[in-house]
């Protein structure tokens, strides 16, 4: 049985794989990965379903890694609450608070829903 620790280490870096292009652009990486009825705010308010999420255009991301102030809140064993502030480049520079839900089923964990908002660069 994984330890919440364990958890911890696996949601970052499924929410760092959504930051890096090999995986973000990689179809297969992100239908194992986007949960079925998955749904995002974007941080221009834009909404994006599953199939938009993985249909999205490929674009240089320009992302800051590791993921500034990850924190995950275990909703239940089973169901995981995670912010962070992102800061990439992909259309000059921006920071965004950030909002993921995760639920683990079949032994995986896949993100329900996610929503950015945008926040004035430092």
């Amino acid at each position: 049985m994984s330890t919440p620790g364990d958890a911890v280490a696996a949601l970052r870096d499924l929410e760092e794989s959504l930051w890096r292009e090999e995986t973000r652009y990689d179809r297969a990486h992100m239908g194992a990965v986007l949960a079925p009825g998955f749904l995002e705010f974007g941080m221009s308010g834009r909404r994006y379903d599953r199939e938009a999420a993985i249909e999205v255009e490929m674009q240089p991301i320009g992302a800051r890694l590791p993921l500034e102030g990850f924190t995950v809140v275990f909703v239940r064993p089973d169901v995981a609450l995670v912010t962070y502030v992102s800061e990439d480049e992909a259309d000059g520079p921006r920071r965004a608070n950030r909002m993921s839900l995760w639920d683990r089923s079949g032994g995986r964990w896949q993100l329900l829903f996610h929503q950015g908002t945008a926040v004035a660069p430092r």
